[in-house]
C-alpha cells in the first residue's frame, strides 16, 4: 500500500498514523533511510540490528537481554564515559 506523507518547511517528515500503527513504530525510535535509484527507503533501526543478530559473537554483558535493552545499555555506558 502507498501513503502520503508531507515534508514540512524545516524538511521533518510525519508518516501516517495507519502505517505507524502497522509497523509498530513508536515515538522517538529510530529510523534508517537510504536512497536507492531515487527512491527512499525507511527502516527501523532496532530491525537492522535484529537482520545482523547472530554474525557476531555476544559479549557476556548482553547475554539474556531483548534487543532494545542492549541498545540502551550500550547506549548508557557510551554516553556515561
Amino acid at each position: 500500500m502507498n501513503y502520503i506523507a508531507t515534508i514540512t518547511s524545516k524538511r521533518q517528515l510525519t508518516l501516517p498514523s495507519k502505517l505507524t500503527h502497522k509497523l509498530n513504530l513508536k515515538p522517538g525510535e529510530k529510523i534508517a533511510i537510504k536512497e536507492e535509484n531515487g527512491r527512499l527507503v525507511m527502516t527501523p533501526a532496532v530491525r537492522l540490528v535484529e537482520e545482523l543478530a547472530g554474525s557476531l559473537k555476544l559479549p557476556n554483558k548482553f547475554k539474556g537481554l531483548d534487543t532494545k535493552q542492549m541498545i540502551e545499555k550500550a547506549k548508557k555506558e557510551y554516553f556515561s564515559r
